[in-house]
């Protein structure tokens, strides 16, 4: 075809003035911009009658109620309508919309309106011809897609505009079901499903690109009919992908900051929300239309809001912030917030706004309040001065007890400088010296206040950080004067347990040492056979003298080691059955020797194996009975013991002793376990003793949980009982000697034994009782040579004496460990003459291998020798 320069205004004057239809440029404000002849001979109007009225008053008003003139026209409509002639004639007329478009920015938008009136017989075909030529005309310079369709879907005709929008040649798509059209392929039904209709009866679809992409449209569907009648459907369909972003951009924007939005018409009252609205708020739609703009809020805010409102109305800006209880219990902080629109008269015409759920910031402002009034309390109520410093060592704010402490009014501090005030070092260098040395603070350690007094103080520095960034320090300082005369008072009296230790160390040497001559000497004495029955007699005298003078001075050191807090109880399985049965054992002799019947009762489920301290619990127990069998002459003695309670691994257990001796007057009962009391007014002096033994019992049995008391009753003798709290524990086997090497290198029954000791007495004793045992014996003085004979030559076992000249014994042990291969090592026992507690720990961890106290029995030693040597002695 050749191409034309034709003027645009020549061919729209020409096409006005010699159509035979209607013509007429009408604005969307309702204005008559241009007219030409035929309309005005359709309506009967002139050109000054009709611009006095305005379009709606041409058609019927049932009519008009389809073409929705209250919103903006459409950009493109086909309809048969009813036309009002001046003289109030009804005119049949096909009426066409069209928005004309590509006006430059100044001029009004407007629309090109067409009526072409309809006889009876051309109403359905003559006028299709016409309506085909606007549709072309239309589609050929519309910026939409146009198409109609049959019935059943299949595409009749499509604008050439569908090709530059969706990327089709019309022949494309003529002939084909619009499915290929639609992102599904139900078609426009299933975009319906999921779509709404605007006010302008479009509809939002996404139509399929011919590349694959997905594109929005607002279409709009009318039906219409063909040249021979047959109905057809016409749509016409807007792109709206820009517009569709920027919803979706708001709508995800609104779901990512918890907010909905809503408009208030106010001269109607009417208000819109948007679906986000109400996912924020948590109301229902429903009661949103019932209550108006009070549904915003809940009923028990809607007077507040409404205050609200009308300072909003004024102030030309709403906010407000309320709490609503969700279903589920749960509370939500919810924000509004509006801007009103005038008119130019200054009239509140509507309110645009939103509602966000604020709750998450709620939170964190509780938090930040609870912190602020937790570190306000913590400043308020501490015991410490709390100071709070800038940069520069400037005082920026303290609490009450700094002013108690320097005598500086709060007011009086803030402001001044730290350095200046309380007389310390330069401040700032201090304070930079924190961030990298945590001793700086140490620098800190008088303040003087305002009377000239030093105060003594414990001092914490701590920056202020803020985003990252230092912006000051606290000064937190404890007056430790009261302290440090309490540590002072503590670390006397410390020191004074400190010598009370060492003053039981040195007592039980010191007596235990001599002690051990004298029953050792007796030992040996009657073990000969060169003496009279008379000298016999003496020598088991001084023995059961010896021996009972032993029990008194263990019984002071003991009485003394509990006063002082020396004792401690160990913590290691036992067999409980064992421990009752060998203190009823060790007394029942002496029982028997008094004809008194021994009776001893364990209930059945008594636990087998227990933790604690068997050796004090069999103390407490041979004392108990050891009582008994001294103060009763004839009848018996029943010792019984049962499971009280049980629970969470421990054990309650309830002992009982029971005699019927001379029993206990009730006036006395409860002055039995002071310390040194004797019932001497009433009782013989056949026995001997301290006073100490209940005194100790008592103190034992408290520490292992329990108590002891005296219960009275109207029969004969007396009647003890006391109860302890013990672990259970798995019953175990006893274990084997740990090292067997120095067995294993003895020959025969004579061993090679290396005695030190430098006491020359105590050097006798010991080599008398193992040379009488057949053992070969060397004796050294002092710990110097020890450590040379064990590595000189070999010995089966070595009686190391742990006071000793030159090095003493522990350290000895350790040396001849370390230079000897394990093969070599000979079996080391601790020989002391202490009894403290910790000093048999102390030896095994010197590498020894046993620990006997003074004074030694040659019982003690041949058990001693036996449990690591496997043969009998001879």
């Amino acid at each position: 075809m050749t191409s034309l320069q034709i003027n645009p205004q020549s061919l729209a004057d020409h096409l006005f003035a010699d159509t035979a239809d209607g013509l007429a440029l009408y604005s969307q404000s309702g204005v008559w911009m241009q007219v030409n002849e035929a309309w005005y001979r359709l309506c009967g109007y002139s050109p000054e009658e009709l611009a006095r009225i305005s379009l709606k008053d041409l058609m019927h008003p049932d009519d008009w109620k389809d073409a929705r003139p209250e919103a903006p026209l459409p950009d493109s409509y086909v309809q048969k309508v009813r036309f009002f002639h001046k003289s109030k004639r009804e005119i049949p007329v096909l009426f066409t919309i069209s928005r004309l478009t590509g006006n430059s920015p100044e001029t009004p938008e407007c629309y090109v309106l067409r009526t072409s009136e309809l006889s009876p017989v051309q109403e359905d075909v003559q006028t299709w011809n016409r309506i085909k030529q606007q549709y072309r005309l239309m589609s050929e310079h519309s910026r939409d897609i146009l198409y109609y369709t049959a019935p059943d879907g299949t595409i009749l005709d499509c604008a050439p505009t569908i090709r530059r929008i969706l990327g089709y040649s019309p022949d494309e798509l003529i002939g084909n079901t619009e499915d290929v059209l639609y992102c599904f392929p139900s078609g426009l039904q299933t975009e319906q499903s999921d779509s709404a209709v605007n006010e302008e009866g479009a509809r939002q679809v996404k139509l399929l690109h011919k590349d694959g992409r997905h594109i929005w449209f607002d279409l709009i569907v009318k039906t219409i009919f063909g040249d021979n009648g047959e109905e057809l459907i016409l749509k016409i369909g807007q792109e709206i992908s820009d517009r569709k972003k920027n919803e979706q951009f708001i709508a995800e924007a609104q779901r990512i900051a918890l907010m909905g939005s809503w408009e208030w018409d106010i001269s109607s009252n009417e208000i819109l929300f948007s679906d986000q609205f109400f996912r924020v708020s948590g109301i229902d739609p429903e009661s949103a239309a019932v209550h108006g703009i009070l549904s915003l809020v809940s009923e028990d805010f809607h007077l507040a809001f409404k205050e609200e409102l009308d300072k909003a109305l004024v102030n030309k800006e709403l906010s407000f912030e309320y709490r609503r209880r969700k279903e589920t219990g749960e509370d939500i902080y919810l924000h509004i917030r509006g801007l009103v629109t005038y008119s130019d008269q200054g009239i509140p015409l509507k309110i645009n706004g939103t509602i966000q759920d604020i709750t998450d910031r709620k939170l964190v402002e509780r938090k930040l309040q609870e912190t602020v009034e937790r570190y306000t309390s913590l400043k308020k109520y501490n015991h410490d001065a709390v100071f709070s410093l800038d940069l520069e060592g400037k005082i920026l704010n303290t609490n009450l007890m700094a002013q108690e402490m320097t005598g500086y009014a709060v007011h009086e501090m803030i402001g001044a400088c730290f350095t200046k005030l309380f007389g310390t070092e330069d401040i700032t260098d201090i304070l930079e010296a924190s961030l990298k040395d945590t001793s700086a603070d140490k620098h800190i350690d008088k303040i003087t206040d305002k009377y000239g007094n030093t105060v003594e103080v414990l001092t914490t520095i701590a920056p202020i950080i803020i985003s990252e960034v230092n912006v000051g320090y606290y000064i937190i300082a404890k007056d430790i004067r009261e302290q440090k005369k309490l540590m002072i008072e503590k670390e006397s009296a410390e020191a004074t347990n400190k010598a009370k230790g060492e003053f039981l160390a040195m007592m039980s040497h010191e007596i235990r040492t001599p002690m051990n001559a004298v029953i050792g000497m007796t030992d040996l004495l009657l073990e000969t056979t060169s003496f009279s029955p008379e000298q016999r007699e003496y020598l088991n005298i001084i023995r059961k003298s010896g021996d009972t003078l032993l029990v008194i001075i263990n019984d002071i050191l003991d009485f003394s080691k509990i006063e002082s807090g020396v004792t401690e109880l160990v913590e290691e399985p036992f067999d409980l059955r064992t421990c009752i049965l060998e203190s009823v054992d060790l007394l029942t002799p002496k029982a028997i020797e008094k004809n008194l019947e021994m009776i001893c009762a364990m209930s059945q489920n008594m636990p087998f194996t227990l933790l604690g301290d068997a050796k004090r619990l069999k103390q407490v127990l041979i004392n108990l009975i050891g009582n008994a069998v001294k103060f009763t002459s004839t009848g018996n003695i029943t010792v019984s013991v049962k499971k009280q309670a049980q629970s969470q691994g421990t054990v309650e257990l309830l002992f009982q002793i029971k005699d019927t001796g001379i029993g206990i007057p009730k006036e006395k009962a409860d002055k039995l376990f002071q310390p040194f009391y004797q019932l001497d007014n009433f009782m013989t002096r056949e026995t001997e003793g301290t006073g100490l033994g209940l005194a100790i019992c008592k103190k034992l049995v408290q520490l292992m949980g329990g108590d002891i008391w005296v219960e009275q009753s109207d029969e004969p003798g007396a009647h003890f009982l006391f109860n302890v709290v013990l672990k259970e524990a798995v019953r175990e086997a006893v274990p084997l000697p740990k090292d067997k090497t120095a067995a294993e290198k003895a020959s025969g029954h004579s061993l090679k034994i290396l005695v030190a000791e430098d006491n020359r007495i105590n050097q006798l004793v010991l080599v008398k009782m193992l040379t009488n045992q057949g053992h070969t014996v060397r004796v050294v003085d002092n710990g110097s040579e020890v450590v040379e004979a064990a590595l000189t030559e070999r010995y089966d076992i070595v009686f190391m004496d742990v006071h000793m000249p030159e090095i003493n014994g522990l350290d000895a042990a350790r040396m001849i460990k370390e230079a000897l291969r394990p093969e070599e090592y000979p079996i080391i026992v601790a020989v002391t003459a202490n009894a403290l507690k910790g000093d048999r720990e102390k030896c095994l961890a010197a590498g020894m291998d046993d620990y006997i106290s003074k004074p030694i029995f040659s019982r003690t030693v041949n058990e001693t020798i036996q449990k690591f040597f496997s043969f009998q002695q001879a």
